[in-house]
């Protein structure tokens, strides 16, 4: 049964800028709620209540976030305004929260092994808060992919089709269709030109992956950009092994960008604010 959930939040967010000079872009909101609750939600609703967060410098309103605030909680209670804490106290009650800091920026890799210590040796959920994944009338994603990974017990990452010519922003796999929108991960590329990509099956912001990944990420080399990269260690994993790629039901947004993040609230704004 895998219990926890790691979110690495020590980016700078730099598209974002100057809002993010001073905020974390995972608490950027989606209309009421901030970027990182919808993924913690997510990863609670999938069983996994245990919540890891990778942080740096400046991101202390995270660990403020889901904590409780007791002049607040003094100040509205029992007013109308206290309905509006609803959502959070409910992601306090079922959750706990560990936190570590990654001192160097050197990559989504390393932020992976910064948290081994949170970890230890079992499997876990890796959640990307840039990437908001709705599914109202179905499993959450990483639910999906809990499922899935209860049956093949090996490393899943989630993927979706994009547009040839967005390709370069992402990593990229190739492999064998194994039907229901699983893939036999054989080739992993990171941020490949349109004609180097080997299909257009991108990775985004959710995993699953086995223990023995921390050993592999510590002997991969620098790769793109310099950055210890998580594509390499899981291209290595999969040609030891197994990694599996899912083709996942639900809409995701990318909310590492200024277009899908206007997107998104939009989107919860019409479709889900009006009910809550």
């Amino acid at each position: 049964m895998i219990r926890k959930c790691l979110f690495p939040v020590a980016g700078y967010g730099t598209r974002f800028l100057p809002a993010t000079k001073s905020m974390p872009k995972e608490m950027l909101p989606v209309v009421n709620k901030p970027l990182v609750q919808y993924g913690v939600e997510e990863a609670i609703d999938a069983g996994l209540k245990q919540i890891a967060f990778v942080t740096g410098r400046g991101k202390r309103a995270i660990a403020d976030h889901f904590d409780i605030s007791y002049e607040l909680e003094h100040q509205i209670a029992g007013t109308s305004k206290e309905k509006y804490l609803t959502s959070i106290r409910n992601v306090l009650n079922k959750g706990t929260f560990m936190m570590t800091r990654q001192r160097e920026m050197k990559g989504l890799g390393h932020a992976v092994l910064t948290a081994e210590s949170l970890i230890g040796n079992e499997a876990f959920g890796v959640i990307l808060s840039d990437d908001l994944c709705l599914n109202k009338d179905d499993d959450g994603v990483l639910k999906q992919m809990v499922k899935l990974y209860n049956q093949f017990r090996c490393s899943i990452v989630a993927i979706q089709e994009v547009p040839m010519d967005e390709i370069d922003k992402y990593g990229v796999i190739a492999g064998d269709d194994m039907g229901n929108g699983l893939f036999r991960v054989s080739d992993m590329v990171e941020k490949p030109a349109p004609a180097d990509a080997p299909s257009n099956y991108a990775v985004i912001g959710r995993y699953i992956l086995t223990p023995d990944i921390f050993d592999i990420i510590r002997a991969t080399p620098p790769g793109k950009n310099g950055e210890i990269q998580l594509t390499d260690a899981l291209l290595t994993q999969a040609k030891a092994g197994c990694v599996l790629a899912y083709k996942f039901r639900g809409r995701r947004f990318d909310c590492g960008s200024v277009p899908g993040f206007i997107e998104a609230t939009n989107f919860v704004y019409e479709n889900i604010y009006g009910e809550e």
